[in-house]
């Protein structure tokens, strides 16, 4: 199952009143669970992939302390978080310009930027319309599922 089907699974989900789905092929199983309007997945990589020995290094970047810097309306900025494991780009590719910088206003929809897992890069999209306030992960680097990438300030 790529990206694209469990993000319209996900779109599903949130419009109905479905609590919990769960599909399961040759690639693995994905489960999405629906709580007080907020959607979480769970995904369990099939066999072929229990081995990866790319986990290591992704967990040791997750001990790294990554601090987000305060900014002043701290309360009122959402954040958008990786869907995923994977590396983070900014880029779609080194020749182009970054997809979203500090202060670049993104609309639902807008590619903010690319996460690479197992060599698939997937867009990342915002789904907030605002103002980029702070980048909280360096380009070309590994990031966490559900890790803070962006704030934003809504529109």
């Amino acid at each position: 199952m790529d990206l694209k089907q469990i993000h319209d699974l996900i779109k599903v989900v949130n419009k109905s009143n479905i609590g919990e789905i769960s599909i399961e092929d040759k690639d693995g199983k994905v489960t999405i669970k629906q709580k007080e309007e907020k959607v979480t997945v769970t995904t369990a990589p099939a066999q072929v992939y229990a081995s990866a020995p790319a986990a290591a290094p992704v967990a040791a970047a997750a001990t790294t302390p990554t601090s987000p810097v305060a900014a002043p309306k701290a309360d009122n900025l959402i954040t958008i978080k990786s869907p995923m494991i994977g590396t983070f780009y900014r880029r779609s590719s080194p020749d182009k310009p970054m997809l979203a910088e500090e202060g670049t206003e993104v609309n639902v929809g807008k590619v903010v930027c690319i996460i690479e897992a197992m060599k698939l890069f997937n867009e990342i999209e915002s789904e907030v319309k605002g103002t980029i306030v702070k980048v909280l992960v360096e380009d070309a680097s590994p990031v966490e599922f559900d890790q803070p990438l962006f704030l934003v300030e809504p529109a």
